[in-house]
């Protein structure tokens, strides 16, 4: 049929140049752009995943960012941590050599002091100075605060804490087990009553620092017999106190790490009245029984730690002190030696209010991805312990001064200060090696496999699409062609009007 109003052959020509011409520029487009969707109706589901992979690429990459700024603070405050115990091994040296007190000149100690003044200055200056972006670092600003703290709380410490915004956290400590001195108890019904005036009585006792021998003659009190121990308290780390007709003897610290040990050496003529008691319970030194003529082996007690609960978790524990170390508290606590010593209670010792180091180390925001450490205050009035002392008493005019003052004391503040700095800086390296460090890894492979995710929706496969290009090519010359024929039938119309 030869019609002219209506050229139909051209209208397919037309439709179909026009899909061709399309499917060209989309694949134009897409080698353009590198991107295989451009907009929502190139892939809508496509652009939905592509979409929701490059938020969580966003918030890996920020958490990288995060950790990588971490890392930054964490390496100022270990610098500062290093200077400070550089300068305190200094200390430790000036105090052992004013110790040396007739081979020094009191001008000597003087100038010792005045090293050990200009170092408490500058341990304080640098606790102070030592900052990131103005944000103080060593003075105390990370440390976590604490409120309600009960009597029975001896000391803490709290090295992270996680804590949601605006959110305390009550600390209980239940206690099992009570913490108890190493102890012995030797009955002499008064005082010692030897066969002969010039029998003597000769035991060993020993302790966790060392032992000593004592020898007693008869008619010996029994105050004398402590007294006699107590003497070298320091050097074995027993001591003794008369209790009834006998002496009780007893480790100066509370502990497993703690024991008392009684050996007879020699027992002379003594009456066959005096009578050991062995403590299996320091609570109950009569628990087992035996006689000095049948002690033929040392007879030894041990201390024992006291049994906690923190929060739920059972606490290792040393002594008196009690510690958890969980991915929500990590904390140490020492009782008071009333508290320590009984067992079966529970203590709500103090509530965390707040402070800490926080940082947000994973992609989400919330409590799981935080991680803290605190940070204490390493002023030179902060180092040390209230029973011991404080770094400052080494000052001039204080109580531990070079000059005239306890060097015994003196060299166990300096050496509780160095632990103090020791300990902080072990915890951030542990916190820069094992949580920053893990989890920038970790975030590093999480951004490498959502970007090839991402990717594989979202990024032009040029491959396929420039074979793509090529067919569309053809098809739109072809289609052009189709269509230049298919407007020229029209014409042979003309040749049946002659």
């Amino acid at each position: 049929m030869s019609r002219i109003n209506t050229n139909v052959n051209s209208l397919i020509s037309q439709r179909i140049l026009s899909q061709q011409n399309g499917s060209l520029n989309t694949s134009l487009e897409r080698l353009s752009t590198g991107l295989a969707i451009n907009r929502g109706k190139d892939n809508p589901a496509g652009l939905i995943a592509s979409e929701n992979l490059r938020s969580e690429k966003a918030a890996i990459s920020a958490a990288i960012s995060n950790t990588e700024r971490a890392d930054q603070v964490m390496n100022i405050a270990e610098g500062g941590l290093q200077e400070i115990n550089a300068l305190l091994l200094e200390v430790q040296g000036l105090v052992g050599t004013s110790a040396n007190d007739a081979g020094l000149s009191i001008e000597e100690k003087e100038a010792n002091q005045l090293q050990v003044d200009s170092i408490l200055q500058t341990i304080d200056r640098i606790a102070e100075a030592t900052s990131f972006e103005g944000v103080k670092l060593l003075n105390g600003t990370f440390d976590f605060t604490i409120s309600a703290q009960v009597t029975e709380v001896n000391s803490f410490k709290i090295n992270a804490a996680k804590l949601s915004h605006n959110e305390t956290r009550d600390v209980e400590v239940v206690v099992t087990a009570s913490a108890q001195h190493a102890g012995l108890f030797l009955s002499t019904n008064g005082a010692l009553d030897l066969t002969a005036a010039t029998d003597t009585f000769t035991f060993e006792i020993a302790g966790s620092k060392g032992s000593r021998e004592f020898s007693f003659a008869s008619g010996t009190t029994l105050a004398s017999i402590a007294e006699a121990i107590n003497t070298f308290k320091q050097t074995t780390g027993v001591s003794a106190s008369t209790s009834g007709n006998g002496v009780v003897v007893k480790s100066i610290e509370y502990g497993s790490n703690e024991f008392v040990s009684f050996d007879i050496v020699s027992q002379g003529g003594q009456a066959g009245a005096v009578v050991l008691l062995s403590a299996g319970n320091e609570n109950d030194l009569s628990s087992t029984s035996t006689t000095f003529a049948n002690v033929n082996n040392p007879i030894r007690d041990e201390g024992q730690d006291v049994g906690a609960i923190i929060n739920g978790i059972a606490a290792t524990s040393e002594g008196r002190t009690a510690r958890i170390a969980t991915d929500f508290l990590d904390m140490e606590i020492e009782l008071d030696a009333a508290t320590g010593s009984n067992s079966l209670q529970t203590i709500s010792a103090f509530t965390i209010t707040g402070g800490g180091a926080k940082f947000n180390l994973g992609p989400q925001v919330n409590i799981t991805n935080q991680a803290s450490i605190g940070i204490q205050n390493v002023a030179s009035r902060k180092l040390g312990d209230g029973n011991v002392g404080f770094l400052n008493d080494l000052g001039s005019g204080n109580a531990a001064n070079l000059v005239d003052g306890d060097l015994e004391v003196a060299q166990k503040i300096v050496n509780l200060a160095i632990s103090s700095v020791s300990n902080l800086r072990g915890r951030i390296g542990a916190f820069q090696s094992n949580v920053i460090g893990a989890t920038s890894r970790n975030l590093g492979v999480a951004l490498e496999n959502t970007s090839a995710a991402e990717s594989s929706i979202r990024d032009t496969d040029f491959a396929a699409e420039t074979a793509e290009l090529t067919r569309s090519q053809i098809l739109v010359n072809a289609s052009t062609n189709v269509l230049g024929i298919a407007n020229q039938q029209p014409n042979s119309v003309l040749s049946l009007l002659g």
